[in-house]
């Protein structure tokens, strides 16, 4: 699935909390998982009628001013919202303002503080070391730009770091210090340092940078390079003219009472078309299913309408141009929204109503089945990097895999994994809130006044349905044929924990028309990755293996 810690999707939402002067301004954070980086800026300004408003960057996953859903700040303590990807961030504001002391939670709360730029007081004495300086790593063959912001203050140096090739700013660096010599940058947010030795001119600082025990020969020179960084590329996204037709349009849930937006894509000529849904993961997703740069939809249904397959895709409720509660839904209400879209389908002159399918991704392989299993005239399914287990058994499983991705020891992900298996327990035992909150509280060594985000992501109503859904039975009722692939190195929906179970519940339903692999180095975007690591999703550029849309495709046109 793809609800984990780092930020992976938002919407705009409206704004409340009262108006505060004291948290006014830019805040800068860094989340750490295993090896993982995600860097953050939190822009809060004054909105109407005394409101506050807030935006957030997330740097390495290219998100710029996104609206963060609801902010209140009272008593020193800033609560932050963000219902499209359930998540949340509690914090305590020091008397003096200069920094925020809290927690991020999507499941499991992961410590975040947020600093401002240093301020100076008293009488400055300038150093010769003032102005910009610029380096370049080589990390794994490929240069990484790093430009440092060093300015005087009255209590000595201070810096700030880029990282322009990561389209990352302003990076805080705690602690900066001149010793004869030597400079020695800290970055603990980073676990990284910079130590080098000033040249007798001042012209250039040679050194090294050390992260995750690795160190790498850094030197700084004076200025700075202002050439931006490189668009990603991504060359697998179609370009304008299509060789086929697309159609924007809506068409309703009457069960919830929306409007979905679409994209219905057609291959030329009058038909009728096979046709195929597209369901989206987890997390609010638009029709193109946007994620780190990629749109793996878009290039899905670009080539499956090349190959003569018609397909309708959709923003997911509350996102584009579609209606609805995102927040408050569960798998189930995602349901009816591709049910509706079945419905809708079939009234389509230029689709064969006998040969729609349904093709969902992570979550939205939960769902293909769950609507198939109540529809017998679905023609087929397929789950791409489906669940074959309920959802506490993948949480668990994510967490380990993910952690061991990110370099983490075996062991040490193996306790973090049991952790993540205790909290979870609770949740799904415990019926006293008032005793849930602080066991929760004690699991996670958070005092009160920072478990109630984290209490309310964990047991809002998607994450308990989540947490207990099993596919098992809905599996055992689909008769059509199906389609199970997984990437060999996904560790969001591990394969070796779920495809055997997907292939138990088809075969002890009795359905003997189905096809589960898994294609070795893809992960869970389907990509060629080295880990599988949810870092590495932005860095690839290629957006969907070609040997998977090649399976998915002619496996369609086989039925």
């Amino acid at each position: 699935m793809k609800r984990t810690f780092p930020l992976l999707a938002f919407a705009a939402t409206t704004i409340l909390g009262a108006q505060t002067p004291d948290i006014l301004g830019d805040w800068q954070g860094t989340l750490l998982a295993g090896a993982d980086t995600i860097h953050l800026t939190l822009h809060i300004s004054a909105g109407d009628n005394g409101n506050l408003k807030a935006t957030m960057d997330s740097a390495e996953q290219g998100a710029r001013g996104v609206p963060v859903t609801a902010i209140t700040f009272a008593n020193s303590q800033l609560n932050l919202t963000i219902d499209s990807i359930h998540g949340s961030y509690n914090g305590n504001v020091k008397a003096d303002g200069s920094a925020i002391e809290g927690a991020w939670s999507q499941g499991q709360p992961v410590p975040l503080n947020f600093t401002r730029p240093p301020k100076s007081t008293g009488t400055i004495k300038h150093s010769e070391l003032e102005g910009i300086w610029q380096g370049t790593l080589q990390v794994g063959g490929k240069p990484l730009r790093l430009v440092f912001y060093i300015t005087s203050t009255a209590d000595g140096l201070a810096a700030t770091m880029d990282s322009p090739d990561q389209g990352a700013s302003g990076i805080p660096v705690i602690s900066a210090r001149r010793e004869g010599d030597v400079l020695t940058l800290q970055l603990p947010n980073l676990g990284a340092k910079y130590e080098g030795t000033v040249a007798k001119d001042v012209s250039s600082i040679e050194g090294s940078f050390t992260q995750g025990g690795a160190s790498l020969p850094l030197t700084l020179k004076r200025g700075v390079d202002a050439k931006p960084p490189q668009e990603a590329r991504r060359p697998q996204n179609p370009v304008k003219p299509y060789p086929y037709r697309a159609e924007d349009l809506a068409y309703a849930n009457p069960r919830a009472g929306i409007q979905l937006a679409a994209t219905l894509t057609l291959p030329p000529g009058p038909g009728p078309f096979r046709a195929a849904i597209l369901i989206t993961g987890s997390g609010q997703q638009d029709r193109d299913e946007t994620i780190l740069g990629h749109k793996p939809f878009l290039v899905l249904a670009d080539y499956l309408t090349r190959h003569g397959i018609a397909v309708l895709r959709s923003d997911d409720r509350g996102a584009g141009g579609s209606g609805g509660d995102f927040a408050a839904a569960t798998t189930a209400d995602f349901a009816t929204d591709t049910e509706a879209a079945l419905a809708y389908l079939k009234t389509r002159p230029e689709v064969d109503s006998r040969k729609i399918g349904l093709v969902g991704h992570s979550e939205g392989g939960i769902i293909a089945p769950m609507v198939a299993a109540r529809h017998g005239d679905v023609a087929f399914i397929v789950m791409m990097a489906g669940p074959g287990v309920p959802g506490d058994q993948i949480v668990t499983a994510q967490v380990v895999a993910g952690a061991e991705a990110a370099g983490m020891a075996h062991e040490a992900a193996a306790q973090a994994g049991m952790q993540q298996r205790r909290i979870l327990d609770l949740v799904e035992q415990e019926k006293d809130q008032a005793v849930l909150r602080q066991k929760l509280s004690a699991e996670l060594a958070l005092p009160p006044a920072q478990i109630d985000p984290v209490f309310r992501q964990l047991t809002s109503p998607w994450y308990r349905y989540f947490l207990t859904y099993d596919p098992a039975p809905a599996l055992r009722h689909v008769t059509c044929p199906v389609l199970a692939i997984n990437g060999g190195k996904d560790t969001q929906v591990p394969p070796k924990l779920n495809l055997p179970a997907i292939r138990k519940a088809l075969e002890d339903g009795g359905n003997r028309h189905f096809e589960v692999d898994e294609i070795p180095g893809l992960n869970h975007l389907l990509q060629h990755a080295k880990t599988g690591a949810v870092a590495e999703y932005a860095q690839i550029e290629e957006t969907m293996a070609p040997e998977a849309l090649d399976k998915m495709a002619s496996w369609i046109l086989r039925q």
